[in-house]
């Protein structure tokens, strides 16, 4: 048997063997990096460069972006070069490399929509207080923790998979170095690696979870008791695009990272991974821009049209 310094690359299955499908998701997912690229650079540009938008909630999102930009990256290029070679293969290096700032990017956009729920909480439950609670201090401080809560987590999941067995050339069912397959992937024992993977998930996903829970719990009760109903959509309305951020992303990222093994299949953990690292950092931009009427006057000022 042969550990894990020994191997010098791993070889992807990839989304599919046929030529022809390959060329059609090269395009596709071609396509959808650019779009990451040019939406997530021009909510960051959009935001710079608007006076109007220097508030804690534009400051998350300029730095959602951000990340969206390095996650959509760490994934989407290498995939693509792979889609046009018939060799699908990653350095061992070059694989956890991959695994750790895949993982340190998901939990740091996690941790950012949570300050971002906290955001929408303070504005919309102490509005009179907002400005002081917000202050530039507190939002530096809460990206920051995004941050290290995504290298910590990286951390944790990443250097026990040092010790992890492989051998031969080893096949990775899917077109990343995501952890789960990765593991799979193995010729040694990974119970250790799956317990700390899924107890970390659930500390991390919960702690970034809870506390945007608790904010909207809070701000759905306080929306109920304004009496118009046009005070009621104005409310919600600040709101809404971050629900559906919080809720695309949890829901497949979540399920993908604690569902059992026993339901798992490499046609569903791709779709899953689709879902939050590719799509997801897509689809932010397009949400926030379309949903808000602050970026798009912004953007209409700064790129003349009336």
């Amino acid at each position: 048997m042969e550990n894990q310094t020994s191997v010098s690359e791993f070889i992807f299955l990839g989304l599919s063997k046929d030529p022809r499908l390959q060329i059609f998701l090269f395009l596709v997912f071609s396509t959808i990096y650019l779009i990451t690229l040019s939406g997530n650079l021009t909510i960051i540009l959009v935001i710079r460069m608007a006076p109007s938008l220097y508030t804690p909630m534009y400051f998350f999102l300029s730095h959602l972006s951000f990340v969206d930009i390095c996650y959509s990256t760490d994934i989407v290029p290498k995939m693509l070069v792979d889609l046009l070679t018939k060799q699908k293969t990653i350095s061992f290096a070059g694989c956890l490399t991959q695994m750790f700032f895949s993982l340190l990017l998901s939990v740091a956009e996690v941790f950012i929509l949570s300050a971002m729920a906290y955001d929408r909480y303070t504005a919309v439950c102490h509005p009179l207080h907002y400005v002081v609670i917000m202050n530039k201090a507190i939002c530096t401080y809460l990206v920051m923790c995004a941050w290290i809560m995504g290298a910590l987590f990286a951390i944790i999941n990443t250097v026990p998979t040092l010790n992890v067995q492989f051998c031969g050339f080893p096949e990775i069912k899917h077109f990343s170095c995501e952890l789960p397959p990765l593991l799979k992937s193995s010729c040694s024992d990974t119970f250790l690696n799956n317990v700390i993977l899924f107890s970390s998930v659930a500390i991390f996903g919960l702690g970034s979870f809870l506390p945007t829970l608790v904010s909207y719990i809070h701000i759905i009760s306080t929306i109920l008791k304004i009496r118009s109903a046009e005070g009621r959509s104005k409310a919600f309305s600040t709101c809404s695009s971050h629900l559906i951020v919080v809720g695309l992303l949890y829901m497949t990222g979540m399920t993908q990272y604690m569902k059992p093994s026993k339901v798992s299949s490499m046609i569903l953990d791709e779709i899953f991974s689709i879902q939050y690292s590719i799509l997801t950092p897509m689809l932010n931009p397009i949400i926030y821009s379309l949903k808000n009427k602050e970026v798009k006057r912004a953007f209409g000022k700064i790129f003349g049209s009336k």
